[in-house]
């Protein structure tokens, strides 16, 4: 791996229901249409709803030796559980984008890990639905690192959201906007 390239590993984590395995599948589609190597593994729970779901997404320049996850570079959390759980692991320097509308207080990490506390459910009320709460942490997390943008993500939606659930297009890309427009005000 050359010193400048690409090589950010993710993780996206909350409860299911809460859309987390799709906004990593979108993530990992908005990286490999902009050429990069990608990998996503997906992890939920045998409930339906309201068990666990995570995903690892690595995006990088060239090939990817292991898709496993232990230390994300950046982590998106949606719930408290799961900030409990994967906070910890965050590299020194990385990025964490937590959902403050789930998560009231800021967890004690290493100073060198950035924080970005995103109202996610709040904002994606404002917007018509709860259920845009994924891309509206995901907007803020592709504004923040500046490596794909909220655009080039509300693009590649059209791939990944079922036929059925297309109606839904301009909702989830008002969030990934939202989310985005939130990131860049510095927040």
């Amino acid at each position: 791996m050359t010193a400048n390239s690409l090589y950010e590993e993710v993780i996206i984590a909350g409860f299911g229901g809460q859309g987390i395995i799709m906004a990593g599948r979108l993530l990992a589609q908005t990286a490999m249409k902009a050429g990069k190597e990608v990998t996503f593994i997906p992890s939920y729970g045998a409930e339906m709803r309201g068990g666990t779901a995570n995903c690892m997404v690595v995006l990088a320049d060239e090939p990817i030796a292991c898709p496993i996850v232990g230390k994300p570079d950046s982590l998106i959390v949606m719930n408290k559980a799961s900030l409990n759980k994967f906070a910890p692991r965050v590299k020194t320097g990385g990025l964490l984008v937590m959902n403050s509308s789930l998560i009231d207080e800021e967890p004690e990490l290493a100073d060198a890990v950035e924080i970005l506390a995103v109202p996610a459910n709040n904002l994606a009320v404002e917007l018509g639905s709860v259920k845009a709460a994924n891309m509206v942490a995901l907007g803020a997390y592709l504004q923040r690192k500046g490596i794909l943008s909220a655009d080039a993500a509300a693009q590649c939606l059209v791939d990944v959201l079922a036929k059925h659930h297309h109606k839904t297009l301009p909702l989830n890309t008002e969030a990934l906007q939202r989310g985005a427009e939130f990131a860049a005000r510095g927040a």
